[in-house]
This record gives structure tokens, C-alpha cells and sequence, in this order.
């Protein structure tokens, strides 16, 4: 049976600037994505996604004839979950309150009434679910997603040894390691939650890593990094300086010193040397982050809430951003002071102003970052961006301004 992950249309808009370049399913919360989660679970070679036309080249539905299970790419799965999905019959729909949790299709086709009108045989899940419905959601639940997908992924497996002497390891059992792992007289403490290292991940001499931790394939932890918990490091990143509680979804870097905390940052993104991320407003009140659906600043809920940075974004040595700013895709920041705390896409500049970093420069830093990790940046990609670019217009007000 095929199975398929929705973006929810009550709850893509809001997970933006990260649903602009990827289904929700594709975002990574834990050890995972969304859609891994599903995959490794449901025990199934591969998923299909449901999402926006100009994504479905890099991220195909598959054969969305004759009978499927269609799933919403904001849940994030657990067993009890998983067993309820499985017994649904054709024709039965499993909801989470008004959210739509998965249903049993004979014909995937009419997935769009589906979600438009429901069905008639419809159920309740037995425990509330996670639903991955705002940016901050990532890492509110990372901690309790890598303790989920490290139970999953190494279940009745062997972790490979640490295997240097001058590592110290705290909680040894607590810890996994995969094939092709270099570790040099690094600590890691896994007393308050589990480390997972990926494989042919690296962690340099003096680095301090405090679980719950998942290090990506391909990965560096750089010499004297400190992470302090609740991290996600996605597949080939390099990340140095002080980390808490934060994501990069892949193939981004954090090199360097500097603070990170209570953040998500795309791929494709470089943080320049002492880039500091405020997490916590002087007064202790909530903190608001722009949302790219309402158009305005929303109030998160949370005292802390740090940067939310969209794919193929930079920012140059010594950035500084205020609590709370989103960065959209494809910005280039630099300059002294903080900028503002909304810089939409496609922005070039900082502080003392912006303008258009324009289409043909972004794809020509793209091309060359990518290809520095052997990827073709492609006319799959080149179009998503051209997409939206597009569609992010209207948020570039200093265009309209000159027009």
C-alpha cells in the first residue's frame, strides 16, 4: 500500500520560511524527519509526498493510484500512534481533535476532499499527538523526538566503541555511535538524555556534548564546541561555539564561535565567525516572531525563542540577531548592529539597509556551495527559488518603494 504525507493547507503557511523550499513532512525534528519517522515505523522503502506543485520534482507523490494511507507530514509518530494507523479500514479517518491524523483512502486521488470534507467514518486518537504546526514546535520537541528516534533506530543494535582513550563518556549506554565516527578527547555526557552520532560524523578535541544530542552524517562537531542539550546537528554541518537547544536541518554551518539557542536554521545556510542569536528579551515577556500567514508579528507563547533562518541564507562575521527574527530564503546579512527582525527573502544587507539580493547571484552562490558537496544545484532547484522569489515580492518593501 502506498503511503503519502500531506502538507495540511491549515498548516503549511505557518511553518514558513521552511515549507517554502520542502514539505512539512521533509522538516527534521530529533534524530529524523517527519517523513523518516513514518518510513522507519511503518517499515515501508519509501514515502510519497503530497505538497505544493513547484516542490513535487524534488519531492514526488509516486503512484498516487488505487488505495493509500494518507498521512499529515506535521505528525510526528509513536507506537501506540502507529498501531492505530495500521488498523484503519478503507474509508476511515483517524483525527487528533480538528486535525486530520491519517486516513485509509481506496482511491489516493481524492486526497483533496479528504482533507476539504473529511469522511464520514471518523475516529479520535487515543492519546494526543504531536503536530508540528509552528517553526518553534521543532525545537520545543527536539529533546523528546531524539529520545523517540534514538529508542527506534537502535533498537537490538551494537553501538561501535568510542575507541580514544582520552574521551570521556558519561552514561556510556546512553550513547550510540555508528560506523565510521571519529571522536578526540571530547566529553560526552549522556546522563540527562541520549547521543546519537551518525555515521562518518567527527568530534574534534575539546568539544563538550551533553545528550540529548543527534549528530547527522557526515558531520563535525568542531574543537571546543559546547552543545548543551536538546541539538540537532542534521547530515554535513560543521558546528562550533556554544549551541543550545537548536536545529540545522542540513548542510549548513556554524563554524565558529557564538551562541546559538532556541533556533532553526535551514540548509544550505553559513553563519559567519561570533554571530550571536538573543534567545531571551530583557524583560523576560513572551517572544513574537513574524509569521509569513498572518503578515504580521505573532506572539510565540514562549520566553525563549531565538532565530529562524530559511534555506541558502548567510550572514557575515559578528551578526547579531535579536530575539525572535525569521530570516527567509536565500538573504545574505551583514553589518554592524542588529537588523531587523523580520529580513524577508532574497535580501541583501543589514543594518544600515537592504535591497534585492537578485535571482541570477542567488543561484550562482548556490551552485557553487553545492558544489562544493559534490550536489548539482539543477533546474530543480533553480526553479523552486525562482518560485519563490516570486512569491516573496510583496515582502521585499523597499522594491515597491522605488517602483
Amino acid at each position: 500500500m502506498h503511503i503519502l504525507l500531506f502538507d495540511d493547507p491549515a498548516i503549511r503557511p505557518h511553518l514558513l520560511p521552511f515549507t517554502f523550499t520542502r514539505p512539512v513532512a521533509a522538516l527534521r525534528c530529533g534524530i529524523l524527519t517527519l517523513a523518516e519517522k513514518w518510513q522507519h515505523r511503518l517499515r515501508v522503502p519509501a514515502v510519497g509526498y503530497l505538497t505544493q506543485p513547484y516542490l513535487q520534482a524534488k519531492f514526488p507523490a509516486g503512484d498516487v493510484q488505487g488505495p493509500a494511507l494518507v498521512i499529515n507530514g506535521a505528525v510526528c509518530p509513536d507506537d501506540l500512534l502507529i498501531k492505530q494507523v495500521q488498523a484503519l479500514r478503507p474509508g476511515q479517518a483517524l483525527y487528533c481533535d480538528e486535525v486530520l491524523v491519517a486516513a485509509h483512502l481506496a482511491d489516493a486521488t481524492l486526497v483533496a476532499e479528504l482533507v476539504q470534507d473529511g469522511l464520514p467514518d471518523a475516529r479520535q486518537v487515543a492519546e494526543p499527538v504531536t503536530v508540528i504546526s509552528r517553526p518553534w514546535h521543532l525545537f520545543l520537541h527536539n529533546g523528546a523526538e531524539i529520545r523517540r528516534d534514538f529508542a527506534l533506530l537502535t533498537r537490538g543494535r551494537t553501538s561501535q566503541p568510542v575507541g580514544d582513550a582520552h574521551t570521556i563518556v558519561y552514561a556510556p549506554e546512553n550513547i550510540f555511535i555508528e560506523e565510521g565516527v571519529v571522536i578526540r578527547a571530547a566529553i560526552l555526557n549522556a546522563e540527562n538524555g541520549p547521543i546519537y552520532l551518525g555515521k562518518n560524523s567527527q568530534v574534534h578535541e575539546g568539544a563538550i556534548l551533553r545528550g540529548p544530542l543527534a549528530l547527522g552524517e557526515g558531520s563535525h562537531i568542531n574543537t571546543g564546541a559546547k552543545l548543551r542539550g536538546d541539538n540537532t546537528v542534521g547530515p554535513y554541518c560543521k558546528v562550533g561555539g556554544e549551541v543550545a537547544n537548536s536545529i540545522l536541518l542540513g548542510y549548513s554551518n556554524k563554524g565558529h564561535e557564538g551562541y546559538l539557542g532556541n533556533s532553526v536554521i535551514g540548509e544550505w545556510c553559513n553563519l559567519g565567525a561570533d554571530t550571536n542569536t538573543s534567545n531571551l528579551k530583557n524583560n523576560y515577556a513572551p517572544v513574537k516572531v513574524w509569521s509569513h500567514a498572518a503578515h504580521r508579528f505573532v506572539d510565540t507563547g514562549q520566553t525563549f525563542c531565538g532565530l529562524m533562518m530559511g534555506d541558502h541564507s548567510k550572514c557575515g562575521i559578528n551578526t547579531m540577531f535579536n530575539t525572535g527574527t525569521v530570516v527567509g530564503v536565500g538573504a545574505n546579512i551583514f553589518g554592524a548592529g542588529f537588523p531587523r527582525q523580520f529580513i524577508p527573502s532574497f535580501s541583501w544587507g543589514g543594518p544600515a539597509g537592504f535591497e534585492t539580493f537578485k535571482l541570477p547571484k542567488v543561484n550562482e552562490v548556490a551552485e557553487r556551495v553545492m558544489g562544493r558537496r559534490g550536489l548539482p544545484y539543477d533546474v530543480v532547484e533553480a526553479g523552486i527559488m525562482e518560485v519563490v522569489f516570486k512569491a516573496t515580492a510583496e515582502d521585499r518593501v523597499w522594491d515597491k518603494e522605488k517602483a
